[in-house]
């Protein structure tokens, strides 16, 4: 009788976020599959597992799979982890989950963690629906093209991106979505966690200070989402107080903060324009 492949959610970044189920399937099974075993290693020696692992990466995967089937066929039980959250989620093991599946052996997921859902929980915004879109292509012109098919999405879109890209990634999403509010979270679960929600350009500023530090979750609001109600007018302090934020930045010139204020708002431009040069610079 084939085994039981477990896709088994491990901890993004506290190790006290385990459950007791995965830790019990982590002692049972007679192979852990990890997309890292040192980082694996580091989480069952916390907790005093002793159970063989092998490395099932994006790299090695496609040759990798057909031994672990093998051996599930065989009647042994493997666990499917990730470096942190939930396995195939924008992380290797989706070839091995289907081959399993083709082979009539049982899957089994064993729920926990995942960078996605802890940051939409804390967002503010809609989680009744979203789109998580993973990571955005790397080159700058198709990242472009990518999150444009997105402009007109109006649930919540969750990205994942990595340090080295974050600038530039903020900077693309400002020239597409325009100066959306975000989400931006760094670090979930460990000491230095950080989730901040400002305009896209805000956080493009704050980045470009302080430096990218650790893996990026963005939850953006979605086309209609987390807008303002028009029927709301901003006064004109709250109109230039806007206006300055998303200029002072040097992130977006003076004709697109005023086009940005003017949709958001649904005000007319030369409105915006006046309470702009009625107000001085705000001093906090």
């Amino acid at each position: 009788m084939p085994g039981i492949l477990y896709v088994v959610a491990t901890p993004i970044g506290n190790l006290e976020d385990v459950t007791l189920r995965a830790l019990r399937i982590l002692r049972e099974v007679d192979l852990i599959a990890a997309e890292d075993t040192r980082r694996t290693t580091r989480l069952l020696q916390h907790y005093s597992i002793t159970t063989p692992t092998t490395s099932l990466h994006q790299h090695n995967e496609h040759r990798r799979t057909p031994a672990i089937i093998a051996r599930l066929k065989a009647g042994e039980s493997v666990a499917l982890v990730t470096d942190a959250g939930t396995p195939v989620v924008s992380d290797p093991g989706a070839d091995l989950v289907a081959a399993a599946h083709a082979d009539h052996i049982k899957v089994e997921p064993i729920p926990g963690p995942t960078a996605l859902t802890a940051a939409l929980s804390a967002s503010g915004f809609r989680a009744d629906q979203f789109v998580f879109a993973g990571f955005p292509p790397q080159r700058s012109s198709a990242r472009k093209r990518w999150l444009a098919a997105l402009t007109d999405e109006p649930r919540t879109l969750i990205f994942y991106e990595a340090p080295h890209r974050i600038q530039q990634t903020l900077a693309d999403m400002l020239e597409v979505f325009g100066d959306r509010r975000a989400l931006l979270a760094r670090e979930l679960t460990k000491l230095h966690e950080e989730l901040v929600v400002n305009p896209i350009s805000m956080h493009l500023a704050g980045v470009a200070v302080a430096g990218p530090r650790g893996e990026y979750t963005i939850v953006l609001s979605g086309a209609e989402a987390g807008q303002e109600d028009p029927k709301e007018v901003p006064g004109e302090e709250q109109l230039a107080r806007e206006f300055w934020q998303l200029t002072e930045s040097g992130c977006i010139e003076r004709r697109a903060a005023i086009r940005e204020l003017s949709k958001k708002y649904a005000l007319p431009a030369k409105q915006i324009y006046s309470a702009v040069h009625r107000r001085p610079i705000p001093t906090d």
